[in-house]
């Protein structure tokens, strides 16, 4: 992180020191400006976001879009840790799906994004239409299944907060999505295109899946992939890995975990980086792997590195990845000089891991994404 005597700033927006705990105990499911006052010298991040004028309203200039391709569902999460499915007294609905949970939190930051995917033609399909608008992202691109129900996920919490899944999706909506159901138009206003595994699992979605992200590339979009791995809805192993593989080299940004780079190697060491360089293929520009509450790696052509994380208390790890690249792709989307700069980039992932930590002292993933304002002040008491 590059520190400089000066303000706490973000794109010239001093953060009020008179609201810096308030990330404890609100959070608000819409971006909002904050006023600037002064500080003493602290620190400085060198972020990207929306322009704010100097009576802290942000300007009206539009933020370059994020469209992201894939599943939104319903997660049911036991409201106690530690137990079994069939243990658990009762369930927190919360709305889900990893390229959803992107958008919403790309929105949730002060960014522009749009989800496309299927959901079912039912209650919880247009309840997860209408989070989306409720949360600024473009739901245009969304489409509404008559003979298939919306996903849903019955998620375990182990008393650490890690999570097992039981899927219900034989077949759900998401995964009926067709080529032609695809809106192109929107799909190449993308200046990044994001998308994960699952949606390659099985046709149609594949084919859209596939159509969708070629469009994208062809607009001259970036594209930025997270494979996401749930094993269980796959037939196999071996067919996860050459699904998760088959997007891999149209990639620009690929996000992975420690747990997926031995799934992909067949057990190599994560923690190895020759390992991780051999998944570096020629065209990437950015491979992120994320470590939990010890932070990320980052590997470019040219330099890489480690970048510490935000320790707190886990409630609920669902979400944290996703919000950990809602965090980056925020700040590459303003300015993808970030990936030729690794001071920069060292301070978005510093942000990015702050929106990954947030996320997971609440249950849920969509319910529990961070404003950009509970970010910033995650990061300040941290150096204070």
């Amino acid at each position: 992180m590059a520190l400089h005597s000066s303000a706490f700033c973000f794109n010239s927006v001093a953060l009020d020191s008179r609201n810096s705990a308030r990330f404890y105990t609100q959070r608000t499911g819409r971006p909002s400006g904050f006023s600037c006052q002064p500080l003493a010298p602290v620190a400085r991040l060198n972020l990207q976001g929306k322009a704010f004028s100097g009576d802290g309203v942000p300007e009206t200039k539009e933020s370059p879009l994020v469209v992201c391709f894939g599943e939104m569902l319903i997660d049911f999460v036991p409201t106690v840790s530690g137990i079994s499915l069939a243990e658990a007294p009762a369930f927190k609905k919360a709305p889900g799906g990893a390229p959803a949970n992107v958008a919403v939190g790309i929105a949730r930051l002060g960014g522009s994004s749009a989800f496309i995917g299927k959901v079912g033609e039912d209650e919880f399909g247009y309840m997860l239409a209408d989070i989306l608008k409720e949360n600024n992202v473009n739901n245009e691109g969304m489409r509404f299944d008559p003979g298939a129900r919306t996903a849903l996920a019955f998620v375990t919490l182990r008393s650490d907060g890690e999570r097992e899944f039981m899927f219900y999706r034989n077949p759900s909506a998401d995964m009926l999505l067709q080529e032609a159901e695809l809106d192109f138009d929107l799909i190449r206003k993308a200046k990044i295109f994001h998308y994960g595994s699952i949606s390659l699992i099985t046709k149609p979605c594949k084919s859209a899946h596939i159509a969708a992200a070629k469009a994208a590339k062809d607009a001259g979009a970036v594209l930025s992939y997270d494979p996401n791995l749930r094993l269980p809805l796959w037939p196999s192993a071996e067919s996860a890995r050459e699904g998760i593989f088959s997007m891999w080299e149209t990639a620009d940004i690929i996000k992975i975990s420690e747990e997926e780079i031995s799934f992909l190697t067949k057990g190599e060491d994560p923690y190895d980086d020759n390992v991780v360089r051999k998944l570096f293929h020629p065209n990437l520009k950015l491979l992120l792997v994320t470590e939990g509450p010890d932070g990320c790696r980052y590997y470019a052509k040219d330099f890489s590195g480690r970048v510490k994380g935000l320790k707190v208390d886990a409630v609920d790890t669902t979400g944290a990845g996703d919000a950990f690249v809602a965090g980056i792709l925020s700040q590459l989307a303003v300015d993808l000089s970030l990936l030729q700069k690794e001071d920069l980039l060292r301070d978005a992932l510093k942000f990015a891991n702050a929106c990954g930590a947030l996320t997971v002292t609440e249950r849920g993933a969509i319910p529990a994404l961070p404003t950009r304002d509970a970010v910033l002040n995650a990061i300040f008491q941290s150096v204070i």
